[in-house]
């Protein structure tokens, strides 16, 4: 029954993305997949695509219908649209744990096991009685059989120790999730909309955004410098390269979710968000994020940069 229910939810996820795709193509001529595959191309190679397909920097901007002076035009409906079509700036984690799981797992502890165990061999004990200790039986005077009580006792504080466990786990989960939440919610970055630099929360850029990039920043999505001021950036969290690498529009100016810029400023066109970025890739493949879809995704995540 699960499988067919995964294999199902998996159909939904492939058509959805086939139709996006496809209104994606319709209305901006370029593709999630199309980007995807932009992104992971580097140096000379990566700006041989970007010219031969489309027409350099330039031409991925009017595809995207971005003005890489002024930026998007802050317009709710357009902004709306990209985040059905390209995706949200989130990285949708893995849903907690229920309950019954976390019990499970508290009741893998060896301790428990071999308490567990002495219990059970306990009640069996309880109410074993040899047939040579009959006729000795009868003679003495009946009695309560309360041998069993130890092998409940047992089986009592193990339930007491497996609830208890519980419960702290998932108190501790809820406490994290929602701190990390507070946290994400508070993260503000530098847009560019309308000609005017906004801070707008991370989750809120979409693909097509001019984020103003400076030193120190850590870059909440992928995208391609417009503009450069000797931008060097820290790429050893992705590549593990420790040398710092220098961006710039004409020679290899693409920049990656969670790198960091050590020095210089300049302007970046957002290509790639959320679980669509090289960041949100490298967590699909590590299993720590929820497997549902593309598109609009609930609250209640990780947002990329953080």
């Amino acid at each position: 029954m699960s499988k067919t229910k995964s294999k199902r939810q998996a159909e939904e996820t492939e058509n959805r993305s086939s139709y996006l795709s496809t209104d994606a193509q319709k209305q901006y001529g370029i593709t999630i997949n199309d980007l995807e595959k932009l992104m992971q191309t580097r140096g000379h190679e990566g700006m041989e695509v970007l010219q031969n397909l489309y027409e350099g920097i330039h031409g991925i901007g009017k595809k995207l219908n971005t003005n890489l002076v002024t930026g998007l035009n802050d317009d709710p409906n357009d902004l709306t649209n990209r985040r059905q079509i390209f995706g949200r700036n989130e990285i949708p984690p893995k849903p907690p744990k229920a309950f019954l799981r976390l019990m499970f797992e508290a009741i893998q502890d060896v301790t428990l096991i071999i308490l567990i165990i002495c219990a059970v061999i306990s009640f069996g004990l309880s109410f074993y009685h040899p047939d040579s200790d009959l006729f000795e039986a009868e003679l003495r005077p009946s009695e309560a059989n309360v041998e069993w009580i130890e092998g409940a006792a047992i089986i009592v504080a193990v339930v007491v120790v497996v609830l208890a466990t519980s419960f702290n786990d998932w108190s501790k989960e809820r406490q994290f999730r929602g701190l990390q939440l507070k946290i994400e919610s508070d993260q503000k970055f530098n847009v560019r909309r309308n000609n005017v630099i906004q801070q707008i929360p991370v989750k809120d850029i979409v693909v097509g955004d001019i984020c103003q990039i400076k030193y120190g920043d850590l870059l909440p999505a992928d995208g391609i410098v417009v503009q450069s001021n000797d931008l060097k950036v820290d790429e050893s969290s992705l590549t593990g390269e420790s040398d710092l690498i220098k961006k710039h529009e004409s020679k290899d100016p693409f920049l990656l979710s969670g790198t960091h810029i050590m020095e210089g400023s300049g302007k970046m066109l957002v290509l790639a968000v959320g679980e669509h970025s090289q960041t949100g890739l490298i967590f699909k493949l590590l299993g720590a994020t929820r497997d549902d879809g593309g598109g609009e995704k609930k609250s209640d995540t990780n947002k990329v940069g953080t």
